[in-house]
C-alpha cells in the first residue's frame, strides 16, 4: 500500500517534467521578414511627352577642290577628329607655281613698260611747252602711259590669283569635327568641270534633333516649357533624349523654337533640340525618342517600377505596409512614367508606406519589419560614355 501512495505522487511530477522538456525543445518563432519600404510623398513632377527624332550634326561642310590638279598626298585619317585649318589633301602645285611665275613676270613686263610711258610722258610735256611736237603726240604719249598702269593694275590682279589658285592646292578643313572617308584617292583628278567633293566633316560635339510635331500642339509645347523652365524664359528649355535601345542619354538639352515653320503639306513643324554630345555617342542620322514637357503636376506621388506588379487581371498594385505592420496588396492607376518611376494617380495617399524590395518573402497580410530602401546606382548612364570612346 505504501509503494502505491509512493507512486502516485511520483506521477504527477513526472508528468510535469515531461511538459517542461517538450516546451525546452519547441523552437521560437521566426521574426517577422525585412523588407524594403519607401514613404510615399507629394513632390512637383514635369509630364512629358515622348517624341521620334533625328540626330543631325551642329555643323556640316563639304570639302571640295577649288582648283583643277592631280590629289598628290592625303594627310588625315578617315574617321577621326580634325581642327579647322588642317591640311587634308595636296593637289599637285607645280602648274599653279608656273602660274604664279607667269603673272609676276607680266607684271615685271609692265612695270618695265611703265617707266618708258613715263619717261615719254615727261618729254613730250616739255616739248609740247616749247611748240616742238604737236598736241596728238603729246596726246598719245600720256595715253600710252595711262595704258601702262592700266596693265600694271591688271598684272597684280592676275598675280594674285594666281597666287590665290597656288593656296588652294593645300586643301584645309574650314571647321572642326569628324571628318569621313576620302572620296577620292592619290592620282584623282579633280577641280576639270566643277568643284569636286572630297571629304565631308560634320561637327558633332553637339548635336541637334529634329523633332516632328503638329503645328496645333506648337502652343501647347510653348506653354508647358514656360511653365517647366526654372527661368520662365522662352527660346530655351529642357529636353531629354532616349536612345534606340531605351536607355536615358545622360546629357539634358534645350529646345529651341527659333527659326520653325509650318509644312504646307503635311502641317507638321519641325523643332530643334540641341544637345551636347561630349563622348560623341550622338551620330548624325540616328533614330532617337525626345522627352519634351507637357505639364507640371506639383503634388503628384511617384513610386519606383520595380514595386509596382500585376494581379491576375493584368491591374496594376503594389504591396503597402500597414500601421499594424502587416503588408497588404492594394491596386492603383498609373499616369505616366518619370524617370524610372510610376506616376500613381488613384490608390495611394501621401505617407504610404510602399514595399520596393523584398516583396517575394512577404504573404498578404503577413506581418513585416519595413526598413528605408537604398536603391543601388545605375551602371547603365555611366557605362554609356566609356562604350562610345
Amino acid at each position: 500500500m505504501t509503494d502505491l501512495r509512493k507512486l502516485g505522487g511520483l506521477l504527477p511530477a513526472a508528468l510535469l517534467l515531461g511538459a517542461c522538456r517538450a516546451a525546452a525543445d519547441t523552437p521560437p518563432a521566426p521574426p517577422p521578414p525585412e523588407v524594403g519600404v519607401i514613404e510615399v510623398q507629394m513632390e512637383p513632377v514635369t509630364l512629358r511627352d515622348e517624341l521620334p527624332g533625328r540626330v543631325a550634326p551642329l555643323r556640316l561642310a563639304e570639302v571640295r577642290a577649288r582648283v583643277a590638279g592631280v590629289v598628290l598626298k592625303r594627310s588625315f585619317t578617315e574617321g577621326s577628329e580634325v581642327k579647322e585649318g588642317q591640311t587634308l589633301f595636296v593637289i599637285d602645285p607645280a602648274p599653279l607655281k608656273a602660274a604664279v611665275d607667269s603673272a609676276a613676270a607680266a607684271l615685271a613686263k609692265g612695270q618695265a613698260n611703265l617707266g618708258q610711258a613715263e619717261a615719254r610722258a615727261k618729254r613730250a610735256t616739255a616739248l609740247v611747252q616749247e611748240g616742238l611736237v604737236s598736241r596728238e603726240a603729246y596726246d598719245d604719249a600720256l595715253a600710252a602711259q595711262a595704258m601702262a598702269h592700266a596693265e600694271i593694275a591688271q598684272a597684280r590682279s592676275a598675280l594674285s590669283l594666281a597666287r590665290l589658285n597656288l593656296g588652294y592646292a593645300t586643301v584645309t578643313a574650314p571647321i572642326s569635327g569628324r571628318i569621313g572617308g576620302a572620296l577620292v584617292t592619290e592620282g584623282a583628278l579633280v577641280g576639270q568641270a566643277e568643284a569636286t567633293p572630297l571629304a565631308v566633316i560634320q561637327q558633332i560635339d553637339t548635336v541637334y534633333v529634329d523633332i516632328k510635331q503638329p503645328a496645333s500642339q506648337l502652343t501647347r509645347l510653348r506653354r508647358a516649357a514656360m511653365d517647366a523652365s526654372p527661368q520662365g524664359a522662352a527660346g530655351e528649355h529642357a529636353a531629354l533624349l532616349v536612345l534606340d535601345d531605351g536607355v536615358e542619354y545622360p546629357e539634358k538639352g534645350e529646345l529651341l523654337f527659333s527659326d520653325i515653320s509650318v509644312d504646307p503639306g503635311t502641317g507638321e513643324v519641325t523643332l530643334r533640340a540641341r544637345f551636347p554630345n561630349p563622348s560623341r555617342l550622338l551620330l548624325p542620322g540616328m533614330f532617337v525618342r525626345v522627352k519634351l514637357a507637357k505639364r507640371v503636376d506639383q503634388a503628384a506621388l511617384t513610386v519606383p517600377q520595380q514595386a509596382v506588379g500585376r494581379d491576375g487581371g493584368g491591374n496594376a498594385t503594389v504591396l503597402v505596409v500597414q500601421p499594424d505592420g502587416k503588408a497588404a496588396v492594394r491596386q492603383v492607376q498609373t499616369g505616366g512614367v518619370d524617370r524610372d518611376r510610376y506616376i500613381v494617380t488613384s490608390g495611394l495617399n501621401a505617407g504610404d508606406k510602399v514595399v520596393v524590395e523584398g516583396h517575394q518573402k512577404v504573404a498578404p497580410g503577413a506581418e513585416v519589419r519595413a526598413v528605408p530602401f537604398t536603391p543601388a546606382p545605375a551602371p547603365a548612364a555611366s557605362a554609356a560614355a566609356p562604350a562610345a570612346r
